[in-house]
């Protein structure tokens, strides 16, 4: 028999920040970096080692010394379970601090620039309720706590609400969610209640059988509901009864659509569409904007930050309505066109051409003509024959993925020189780093930080680079 190795146990850990992945990192008194999940920044705490990886700890809390002054009592009875949201034991407050940290330290660490240009963060009015959007899984298997485990109970129950990170076959049971406005709660619950009068099976992610597999709720502050259901066998005499009802329960919703699901995996939007009752979309309000939203349309989560966000992105243009304005990875060209009246015109790029399309639609439902939409890769659209085109733009705005710009664009956009550049990003790292690489023309001149994820460790950022 092997020996059993010894646990490892860092004591004393002190714990300062947010880390990636909703982690909180701390140091020890030796002044080694610990990343663990569960406490919160101000936490003293004992942690058992888990991993070693570039350096830097990652363990779990076996014993608290001493709780941050900044804790709360989480409002969500699933917290700690869930995982959706992961600083509810923070205070909002202190939520907001570390992440403009977060920020801060992004710009001076890997952005090697001045971070006394980095202005206060803009929080959010409405911390909870705010998604405009959520899935839920329907399952044969709930996740249990460790004191369940120990206590012998079965995971084997009709389960209705999120997968458990790490366990793609078991649940997290959602009796309220605290992530999207009403009528979402009501919503969920209803059809739970309908699913067990007509004694229908939930999906079994194992085996692969189940009628009942996920929901996905739209909701808008237009105060118009969306619904759409995904079915694991293909049954339209059963889908029919049971949408009927669903329909007769809740006459406000605007639309139902549905999808029949027969994949190994998930994934509903690779699937057709079926607009079961109502027109197949509902409309939301962004300033004075009107946005047509599809069953698979890209919209911001939070409809509130997102105006937010892109008035803020608005003055940092600084348009008179003369400029030409390029925005790299559009989207659905929200952002296009929330500039557009202030602009000379305003062309967008963005790589799925299903949101491409969702953008024209979307201009002319608001009568803006002064927009062109390209659907394409941005380091492939973007060329001097593109630019030649349309002309230099006298101000740039890009919104790229996670990962940030391509090296490719990057190194064009030095070429192209337009005299002002707005770059929004979800990924302060990749957007420091995309700022250094640009900083042999460009000086950053402002940047504003945007919390649109409330109780998470995500963060959205806004920066004004100047050619000098």
């Amino acid at each position: 028999m092997g020996r059993r190795r010894k646990m490892r146990v860092l004591p004393g850990v002190r714990f300062t920040g947010i880390a990636d992945k909703g982690m909180a990192v701390g140091r020890t008194a030796e002044g080694e970096v610990v990343f663990a999940e569960g406490p919160a920044p101000g936490d003293v705490a004992d942690v058992q080692v888990l991993r070693k990886r570039k350096g830097v700890w990652q363990g779990r809390v076996l014993a608290y010394h001493r709780f941050s002054a900044d804790r709360v009592t989480p409002a969500c009875a699933h917290f700690g379970a869930c995982g959706g949201c992961k600083w509810q034991h923070l205070s909002y407050a202190a939520q907001l601090k570390h992440k403009e940290d977060q920020v801060r330290q992004a710009l001076v660490r890997i952005g090697k620039v001045d971070a006394s240009v980095l202005e206060p963060i803009v929080g959010s009015a409405q911390p909870f309720e705010y998604r405009n959007k959520l899935e839920f899984s329907f399952g044969t298997r709930r996740w249990l706590t460790t004191a369940e485990i120990a206590a012998g109970q079965s995971n084997e129950a009709r389960v209705l609400g999120f997968h458990k990170a790490g366990a793609f076959d078991k649940l997290i049971d959602i009796r309220h969610c605290l992530l999207q406005p009403s009528p979402s709660n009501e919503l969920r619950e209803g059809i739970r209640r309908i699913a067990e009068e007509m004694n229908l099976a939930y999906y079994d992610n194992r085996t692969h059988t189940g009628f009942l597999r996920q929901m996905v709720i739209r909701t808008a502050r237009t105060g118009q509901t969306m619904l759409i259901m995904g079915f694991g066998r293909d049954e339209p005499a059963l889908i029919a009864s049971f949408l009927d009802e669903v329909a007769d329960a809740f006459p406000g919703l605007t639309t139902i659509i549905y999808a029949v699901n027969t994949k190994r995996n998930d994934y509903l939007f690779d699937l057709e569409m079926k607009t079961f009752s109502g027109p197949g979309y509902i409309e939301e309000r962004l300033g004075d904007l009107v946005f047509k939203i599809g069953p698979k349309s890209f919209f911001q989560t939070h409809t509130r930050q997102a105006e937010e966000l892109y008035g803020i992105a608005r003055e940092f243009a600084g348009l008179t309505g003369e400029e030409t304005v390029y925005d790299l990875y559009t989207g659905t060209g929200s952002i296009a066109l929330y500039l557009a009246r202030d602009a000379g015109r305003v062309v967008g790029i963005e790589t799925i051409e299903a949101a491409i399309a969702d953008a024209r639609e979307n201009a002319i439902r608001n009568g803006i003509e002064n927009v062109r939409f390209y659907a394409g890769d941005v380091r492939d659209v973007l060329t001097p024959a593109f630019a030649g085109e349309h002309g230099r733009p006298d101000v740039l705005v890009t919104d790229p993925p996670r990962s940030g710009m391509h090296p490719d664009v990057v190194d064009f956009l030095l070429r192209l020189e337009a005299p002002r550049i707005v770059y929004v990003s979800c990924n302060p790292a990749t957007q420091a780093r995309d700022i250094a690489l640009l900083s042999s023309k460009y000086d950053l001149v402002r940047a504003r930080p945007v919390d649109m994820f409330p109780h998470t460790h995500h963060v959205e950022n806004v920066a004004l680079l100047e050619i000098n």
